[in-house]
């Protein structure tokens, strides 16, 4: 299973989403939002506007994906995990 977590700065729902699949052990591929925020080496950044144009649904953040998939928000992704 491949998840890539599309969160952004001081997200407490992205911060929840990361800390459940810490404690499912499932490990994640991050990438934020790029957001105007000082930028931090290693950091993948992703762009707003690119992502909303291939996901038109996202409004809110952290958005996943699974297997390269769309799944949607913290919901989804606590339906997924169970």
């Amino acid at each position: 299973m491949s998840i890539t977590i599309f969160s952004k700065p001081q997200c407490v729902q992205c911060d929840q989403a990361k800390a459940l699949l810490k404690s499912k052990n499932v490990s994640y591929e991050e990438r934020v939002f790029d957001v105007g925020q000082p930028k931090v080496d290693g950091v993948i950044y992703q762009d707003v506007a690119v992502f909303k144009t291939l996901y038109p649904q996202a409004k809110t953040a952290p958005q996943v994906l699974l297997n390269g998939e769309y799944l949607g928000g913290l919901t989804e992704l606590r339906q997924h995990l169970g």
